[in-house]
C-alpha cells in the first residue's frame, strides 16, 4: 500500500484539511493508501511514497529521490484527484 504524506508549513490545519481531501479524493476513484500528515521540518525525515502539500512548501522537499505532488488549490478534491490518479 502507498504512503502519503501531507506536508504544510506547521503540520497542523492546513494539512490536516489536506489528509481529509486526499482521503475523499482516493474514496471516488476506488482506490486506498496509509494518508498522514506533518510539518515541512518533520517531512525531512519520514518515509512515503508521495509527499504532498502547496509548491512553496512541498517543493522544498524536492530531493530529486521523493515524488512530489504539488497543488494549487489545496481545498480542490477534483485536483487532488488528477494529480494522484496514476500514481495510487
Amino acid at each position: 500500500m502507498k504512503k502519503i504524506m501531507v506536508v504544510c508549513g506547521n503540520g497542523l490545519g492546513s494539512s490536516f484539511i489536506m489528509e481529509m481531501n486526499v482521503n475523499k479524493a482516493l474514496t471516488q476513484m476506488g482506490k486506498t493508501a496509509e494518508v498522514d500528515h506533518t510539518d515541512l521540518t518533520s517531512a525531512k525525515s519520514v518515509q512515503a511514497d508521495i509527499f504532498l502539500g502547496a509548491a512553496d512548501i512541498v517543493g522544498q522537499l524536492d530531493d530529486g529521490t521523493r515524488t512530489i505532488v504539488t497543488l494549487e488549490n489545496m481545498m480542490s478534491i477534483p485536483e487532488i484527484t488528477s494529480k494522484l490518479e496514476s500514481l495510487v
